[in-house]
């Protein structure tokens, strides 16, 4: 048996075994309340076991379990402390490593995909792997020109990996569910097997990389590598060193966690209005922390990697979120519900009231309700627990609210990078993203507009 087969073999496996992991510990958990034992201290005993046992398997896979891993990774603000920190360093380990290919594989993809002679375009090329990620790992090397370079590999055979492993996840998705409150996991596993061919296309990986690397040159705050050469399956692109994010949030200072946080914010509402594509991949290994700022060498930057899943909106943002977040703060109820109404959020088959619509929207967009904001994990898990308790009025009316295909992604990223934001504890001036980016947060004057068309 070749070893491709061999480890697909393994894979299966260990996915296959996670099922049978949780039907033992709820009957544990069943065997305990038996005797007396809080259903409360039950489930949180349950939650823990069922997590540690998940993040130690997808920490040991590549494919689709940890592409899986690292999308639930940045949600682990919204799990109760008690649960959360005993494993808070395998999602770390998730986000940033994963079992490197063997060497002899790697040059077989590099003399395939570059040629014989793939070695004559690197003065230097390192065999050992800088990082890995869910379809490939990273090499350093030095182009043939002197430029510092990072070369990306993909996996032999990492499609099917990919699809098989999500496919398998998506079989026990209900079991995953109660692991992140109020996060429905069967949708994020879909949506995740509908972005494969797009993420294993390294072609457009380079075109929507090289579009940020161009809008954000010389720009203060913001950088991205620039794409240096392309072919199938290696993708070589310039070097960027930096504090990785992941180290930012186990051991940085306050002052590196607020700019990391106000710089994110800003790249995720300022990307799509500059490049009109959303970089749709916010876990903390594709961010790095650069010195030498706007304010000197003291100052901080972001830098931003792997574009292999992006959201194409050529116009920006929807102005549909930004309006609904304005109306939303001035208390326009009617006005907020109709608007969502139109947009498909909630049903035509659906009547609501637009008071109830507001109170389960207010505490959500609470960020924006101020000029800063300390995200913190207990914002967070209040957050998930006020819609995933099946008591509580925000839990039966977000049953009935619809998330249209179209906002699928958005809302997934935008999620993602406020649970970055909540595991950095960052203080951010989020408002003033919004303002100077997002589409229909602030009204348009209309002379503003006669004069944009006059000069038009």
């Amino acid at each position: 048996m070749s070893d491709l087969p061999r480890k697909a073999v393994t894979r299966t496996a260990k996915l296959a075994a996670l099922p049978l992991g949780f039907a033992g510990r709820a009957t544990w958990g069943f065997g305990k309340r038996i005797v007396g034992e809080s259903a409360e201290l039950v489930g949180r005993e349950l939650q823990q076991r069922t997590a540690e046992q998940l993040f130690k398997v997808l920490g040991e896979l590549k494919g689709g379990a940890m592409k899986f891993g690292q999308a639930l990774s940045v949600f682990e603000s919204a799990l109760p402390e008690e649960v959360a920190g005993p494993y808070r360093a395998a999602l770390t380990k998730l986000q940033e490593a994963a079992p490197p290919m063997p060497t002899r594989t790697v040059h077989a993809v590099l003399e395939e995909r570059l040629g014989e002679g793939w070695h004559e375009l690197f003065l230097e090329f390192e065999d050992k792997p800088a990082a890995a990620a869910s379809i490939g790992q990273v090499h350093r090397g030095v182009w043939h020109d002197g430029r510092e370079v990072a070369v990306k590999v993909q996996y032999p055979g990492a499609g099917e990996a990919l699809l098989s492993d999500l496919n398998q996840l998506s079989r026990f998705s209900r079991l995953l569910g109660p692991l992140i409150p109020g996060m429905d996991i069967k949708p994020l596993i879909a949506e995740l097997k509908d972005r494969v061919s797009e993420e294993l296309d390294y072609g457009l990986e380079a075109q929507a990389q090289q579009a940020h690397a161009e809008e954000f040159t010389d720009d203060p705050d913001v950088v991205v590598p620039l794409v240096v050469h392309q072919s199938d399956q290696v993708l070589v692109t310039e070097w960027m060193d930096g504090i990785p994010l992941s180290e930012i949030i186990s051991d940085g200072t306050q002052e590196q966690r607020d700019r990391a946080g106000q710089l994110l914010a800003r790249f995720l509402f300022s990307g799509p209005a500059r490049t009109g594509l959303l970089h749709a991949d916010p876990h903390p290994g594709n961010f790095r922390l650069l010195p030498g700022g706007p304010e000197g060498e003291d100052d901080w930057r972001l830098g931003v990697l792997d574009f292999g899943t992006v959201d194409r909106l050529p116009g920006g943002l929807p102005a549909t979120i930004g309006e609904s977040l304005r109306m939303t703060l001035d208390g326009e109820a009617e006005a907020v519900y109709e608007l969502l109404r139109v947009e498909g959020f909630v049903k035509e088959t659906i009547e609501l009231d637009p008071d109830a619509v507001m109170d389960y929207l207010l505490p959500i967009i609470e960020p924006a309700q101020v000029d800063e904001f300390t995200f913190t994990r207990g914002w967070m898990r209040s957050q998930a627990a006020r819609v995933a308790d099946i008591r509580s009025p925000a839990y039966q009316l977000g049953k009935q609210l619809n998330l249209p295909p179209s906002y699928l992604l958005i809302h997934r990223v935008t999620l993602s990078t406020i649970g970055v934001l909540c595991q950095l504890g960052a203080t951010v001036r989020l408002r003033e993203e919004l303002e100077e980016w997002l589409p229909g947060f602030v009204p348009v004057d209309p002379a503003d507009e006669e004069e944009a068309v006059a000069e038009a």
